[in-house]
């Protein structure tokens, strides 16, 4: 290898029943590559170190400019998005190369592309949505005040990445099988108890405050304040911290606990003397 290329390891993965293994892939070095572009020039040339081909990289990605939150990986150790990860300054951390692994925390599909389901059922549980009566136009809603505004923002840039929950320490990784002869129907709804009982992590926690904080949103505030204190809610943090380091939008999900956790203590003292 010249220095005018790199390695790419990966790890791989040809489908969830099959176990992980390595491949090493040498590429020629560019300025200004990110690890989505890496991935691209594999897949058009899926030749490892040993001069074998083999079949192309499964990963994820979409609007390659960190909104989508598709192409969430573990890069050097670190989870983080392809689309925004820059060759240059990875190879200045570690001259060796780069290495590319699926997230943990979600069952693998195929290489690096995981079955983020669970985070969404998180959001449906909290039911992280304005609810309206109609598709009709009803002018402007309620007004909120720039303090509001400018405290509600930075939940509102969240793109559902995962990478928070990769990051905590209390959110383990859950895989369940459909059963022999059991319909597409009980088992999903079978998948959904189990994934309900275990902890929702920051993503949808901080989109239930963000829809409490809303004045239309409020509708629903008293429900998803129960799903929040529900097994598997926000009593379930340790408080690690790990999700807003870790962040790609920097949003302050701790304050989001902060505000989560104030809000079901005045809720679960008022439900105490209104019986």
């Amino acid at each position: 290898m010249s220095q005018k290329q790199f390695a790419v390891r990966i790890e791989r993965q040809d489908q969830p029943s099959r176990p992980p293994y390595w491949q090493t892939f040498v590429l020629d070095y560019e300025p200004g590559l990110n690890v989505t572009s890496v991935l691209q020039r594999i897949a058009a040339n899926p030749t490892t170190t040993d001069g074998v081909k083999v079949p192309p990289v499964a990963y994820e990605s979409g609007c390659l400019e960190e909104v989508c939150g598709s192409c969430t990986m573990r890069i050097n150790g670190r989870v983080r998005q392809a689309c925004s990860a820059l060759v240059d300054r990875l190879l200045q951390d570690d001259p060796t190369g780069i290495e590319l692994r699926p997230m943990s925390k979600f069952p693998v599909v195929r290489d690096l592309c995981v079955d983020r389901y669970r985070l969404f059922r998180a959001l449906e549980k909290l039911q992280c949505w304005v609810p309206v009566d109609g598709y009709a136009d009803m002018g402007s809603g309620p007004k909120q005040s720039p303090d509001q505004q400018e405290q509600n923002y930075p939940l509102s840039q969240c793109m559902s990445c995962g990478c928070c929950l990769e990051a905590c320490p209390q959110y383990q990784e859950v895989a369940i099988q459909r059963r022999k002869d059991e319909s597409e129907k009980d088992f999903e709804q079978r998948r959904d108890e189990e994934l309900d009982r275990h902890f929702i992590g920051a993503a949808a926690m901080s989109q239930a405050v963000l829809m409490n904080s809303n004045p239309t949103g409020k509708a629903l505030a008293t429900s998803r304040i129960e799903a929040m204190i529900a097994p598997g809610g926000i009593q379930n943090c340790g408080k690690a911290g790990n999700c807003q380091a870790v962040c790609p939008k920097e949003i302050p999900l701790m304050h989001s606990w902060g505000r989560a956790n104030r809000a079901a203590t005045i809720h679960v003292v008022k439900k105490f003397f209104d019986g």
